[in-house]
């Protein structure tokens, strides 16, 4: 009787992980949104940011380790990283290779100013070098969406979505070198764990490749437009996703690289509907909810200080390169300020590799953890507005959004 009492008021209870609470959650959020949108024109995600902190403030966080919660968070990251893949004209780096030279110049730059500020402030080696790739990330996810909102075009634009896109694949290639690195340095072990790594490695680059080329058999065949296509796509990528998932592939590196895939292999543009339709907007509405409420008050009290200095020296680390390269990457100063500011964005990228990363070397991960959510506790919020703000600087936000 007791069990059948529970199940009956379990889902009427007003927490974050029953129904009830859950659902007023995704209202709340949404509503927020529409505020921020409508009212202060602001990007939606300020209002799904907010009730995320809302809840870390109020000591009803998440950790990422619900199994339901994780599930919505990895078609959502896989759905915007997808579409970030297939923004990336890789063609158009090879016509302008100072491009590319900023992509990788701020990416070891600010990895190795992390490093170093990191150790400077007593971060163990083994803890301070995980968070200096998680940090030479620039969150995809979320340039999409704002980019996607306010209906930016121009180059900061461009840009913008070409570094976040490479940042998040350097950022994923190196921190799976590094943990496979970890677990081939024992050498009672490495004859163990190198068949696994290098499995991992390769397959996700197939079944990326293989997505992207079903993907655009679809795309010659059917409008993409269409509805019944775009459960078709989506059927596609959760398949993808499932596959990532039982055969302990890169769930990040997957999607990115199919995107990639498909925009490099045609010469023709993608007209893709937003985030694969309304299902994929409410994934994406739980994602960002999730990020806000990643962190908790102890662990900003325990990590803030050096989540401050992180955040500070990535900011100045970016900056510098981006203005350093500037000219003869054809950017105009005002522009190059502009882009270096829309580099902020971390978000839910960042906070899934360190998941992934805490999940294969947990005493490592129990260190890391708490610097990445502090600085995402930091980042998180302001960066959608930045971001917004930056665009607008540049003169490349819709004429509506400006006003």
């Amino acid at each position: 009787m007791s069990d059948i009492l529970s199940i009956i008021t379990t889902p009427w209870a007003l927490r974050p992980d029953t129904l009830l609470g859950a659902t007023l959650l995704a209202v709340a959020a949404a509503l927020l949104g529409e505020v921020a949108w409508r009212v202060l024109r602001w990007p939606r995600l300020m209002g799904y940011c907010a009730v995320g902190t809302l809840l870390s403030l109020a000591g009803l966080g998440v950790s990422g380790d619900e199994a339901e919660l994780r599930l919505a968070v990895d078609v959502a990251l896989a759905l915007l990283l997808f579409e970030a893949g297939t923004r990336l004209n890789l063609r158009w780096l090879a016509h302008n290779p100072w491009l590319l030279a900023t992509s990788l110049a701020e990416a070891v730059l600010t990895g190795v100013a992390v490093l170093i500020v990191a150790r400077l402030l007593g971060v163990a080696p083994a803890v301070a070098a995980p968070l200096a790739l998680i940090m030479m990330c620039v969150s995809p996810a979320v340039v999409q969406r704002v980019v996607g909102e306010c209906g930016a075009a121009g180059q900061v634009t461009e840009r913008l979505m070409a570094l976040s896109a490479l940042n998040a694949l350097y950022a994923v290639v190196a921190l799976s070198l590094l943990s496979a690195g970890l677990l081939l340095s024992d050498p009672s072990t490495w004859a163990q764990a190198l068949p696994p790594v290098l499995f991992s490695f390769f397959g996700s680059v197939l079944l990326g490749a293989a997505l992207g080329s079903i993907v655009s058999l679809i795309a010659r065949r059917l409008d993409l437009r269409n509805e019944n296509s775009v459960v078709l796509l989506l059927g596609c990528v959760l398949l993808a996703l499932v596959l990532a998932k039982t055969l302990q592939l890169s769930t990040l590196l997957v999607p990115l690289l199919a995107g990639l895939w498909l925009r490099n292999r045609s010469d023709r543009p993608w007209v893709w509907p937003r985030h694969f339709g309304s299902v994929g907007g409410v994934l994406v509405l739980v994602l960002f909810v999730a990020v806000g409420a990643s962190w908790s008050l102890e662990i900003l009290a325990a990590a803030g200080w050096i989540a401050l200095a992180v955040v500070v020296v990535r900011v100045l680390a970016k900056t510098g390169v981006v203005f350093a390269l500037a000219k003869p990457s054809g950017l105009a100063w005002r522009q190059a300020a502009c882009l270096a500011a829309g580099l902020l964005p971390l978000s839910a990228t960042a906070w899934v590799l360190a998941m992934d990363f805490a999940a294969s070397h947990p005493a490592t991960g129990a260190q890391l953890m708490p610097l990445v959510l502090a600085t995402l506790a930091l980042i998180e919020l302001p960066a959608p507005l930045v971001l917004m703000y930056a665009l607008r600087h540049a003169g490349e936000l819709d004429a509506e959004i400006k006003r």
